[in-house]
């Protein structure tokens, strides 16, 4: 029997007691979590939802959200969550290119839902979709196939217009195998979560592997940094995903020592490479936890690296080794692999990872060398087999001939005191092409001048890596999963010159 909804039912007769998720202040346990699931794939039904239709998701995190994951499942359905922070039009491409049957929206959304049949949920439905079920009966369960479609998540479009990565069951479940093995998921790990649930890195990174356990997943509408920290202490949470920014921001809240964060035991980062100076600081503050560096992608339902315990110092800016059932090769423009040390294009294989995008054949073939899939990231592997990410090959920056890693020049910079966040990307420049340019968004208090800048990267990289040209902002955009978008840098920037 393969269905997300076989699960909670095993805990439900097992535990049926136990608490399965908290949200605003309401405890759910396993049994009334599978009722609820039950309940809601019937009201589905009588909203004429069947085995293989797109039920779409335009919501921020809640109890519903979790609902709808299995209820969609329950009946055989594909769940297309969507990221909430994009535009009227971006929602409506996706929804009518994913063929959603239904978009079901919080209240505070609608003004960017379209492109389906629309079901609008109110914060009361946001606590449970069963107060909008009425008296519909409960489901049976659909069965489905390793190979069956169970969602799609289109990607965020750091390159291109939103591409719809089909994700099978096999995926989820090889996915949470390994990350048990990775992480050491059990029924009694208590996960935070804060990150958006349209988004791989709070769905699946542990995400609702939790659950396959029998464990507790504490969701929090939106970040905040002193909810999250309350969370932790409340709930006695030992687990979290957090985006780079989530971290900074906890990690300098003004009131964190006022919480008991002892229970914490690791925090999976990620999204770039993380500084030293983050790392320490997070240990300094979460003294029981140790800070997880990982690589994933939407293609590969997310943690295909994490670093090893107690070599986090000594692999300073390695995401880790593959987990057990992905492999990592580095290969260049032809498919050929190369040696360790080198930098190429980092390809995985698996079968957690995706067979394609969703009515693209072209995209999904150019994104494979064989069944090795490509990722668009630069690295190189260690003679130990460590992941190091150099780029997206969109954010090399090529000056005078030369390749500049952009992540390099920010790993010099996060150096600086001054410096809270950096992005280096490249603009036009008549006589080099390109040049390098440093936004920085400063710490509280602080100063940074170019020649300043200048003079401390120059003692540390060669002078065509540094950057010609200091803008100070008060934030970087970001996608959900902390990556700083360039894209949105360079266009603001190309169009301001």
């Amino acid at each position: 029997m393969i269905n997300l909804s076989s699960f909670i039912a095993f805990h439900a007769r097992r535990t049926p007691a136990r608490p399965a998720l908290k949200y605003r202040g309401e405890e759910i346990s396993y049994a009334t979590f599978d009722a609820r699931i039950q309940q809601v794939a019937g009201w589905l039904a009588a909203q004429g939802i069947g085995a293989g239709d797109v039920v779409a998701v335009l919501m921020k995190n809640s109890a519903a959200f979790l609902e709808l994951v299995f209820a969609t499942s329950h009946l055989g359905g594909v769940f297309l969550p969507i990221n909430f922070r994009l535009s009227r039009d971006e929602v409506g491409y996706i929804a009518g290119n994913a063929g959603a049957r239904i978009l079901i929206v919080d209240e505070e959304l609608v003004a960017n839902a379209t492109g389906a049949a629309i079901v609008v949920l109110n914060e009361v439905a946001q606590q449970s979709v069963t107060r909008l079920a009425g008296d519909a009966p409960a489901a049976p369960m659909h069965i489905r196939a390793p190979s069956d479609l169970m969602r799609l998540m289109y990607t965020s479009g750091t390159t291109d217009r939103p591409k719809g990565v089909m994700l099978t069951y096999e995926n989820f479940y090889w996915k949470s195998a390994d990350q048990t093995i990775a992480l050491g998921l059990s029924a009694n790990t208590r996960l935070l979560v804060v990150g958006p649930l349209y988004h791989v890195g709070a769905l699946d990174l542990p995400g609702i592997a939790v659950l396959w356990h029998g464990g507790f997943i504490s969701i929090q509408r939106n970040f905040e940094p002193e909810t999250a920290l309350a969370a932790i202490a409340e709930d006695r949470l030992n687990a979290a995903w957090l985006a780079p920014v989530m971290t900074t921001a906890i990690l300098t809240c003004p009131t964190r020592e006022r919480y008991d964060v002892s229970t914490l035991k690791w925090a999976i980062g990620g999204g770039e490479k993380t500084p030293e100076v983050r790392i320490r600081a997070f240990s300094d503050y979460f003294r029981n936890a140790r800070y997880i560096d990982a690589y994933g992608l939407t293609e590969t339902v997310g943690g295909d690296t994490f670093m090893d315990a107690g070599r986090e110092i000594e692999k300073i800016g390695s995401t880790g080794r593959a987990i057990a059932h992905v492999e990592i090769e580095i290969r260049d423009e032809a498919g050929n692999e190369l040696p360790p040390n080198v930098d190429g294009e980092i390809c995985l294989r698996g079968p957690k990872i995706t067979r394609g995008y969703w009515k693209d054949p072209e995209k999904t073939a150019a994104a494979f060398f064989g069944d090795w899939f490509r990722s668009g990231d630069v690295g190189y592997l260690d003679d130990e087999g460590f992941l190091y990410l150099t780029d997206r090959k969109k954010d090399m920056i090529i000056s005078g001939g030369e390749n500049i890693a952009s992540s390099e020049v920010e790993r010099v910079i996060y150096e600086l005191s001054e410096v809270r966040e950096v992005a280096v990307i490249g603009l036009r420049d008549a006589r080099w092409g390109e040049k390098p340019v440093a936004i920085v968004v400063l710490a509280e208090g602080a100063s940074l001048e170019l020649p300043a800048l200048t003079e401390h990267c120059r003692a540390r990289l060669a002078s065509f890596k540094v950057p010609k040209q200091l803008i100070i902002r008060d934030s970087l955009p970001r996608n959900p999963s902390g990556k700083i978008l360039k894209r949105v840098l360079r266009a603001e920037l190309e169009t301001s010159e």
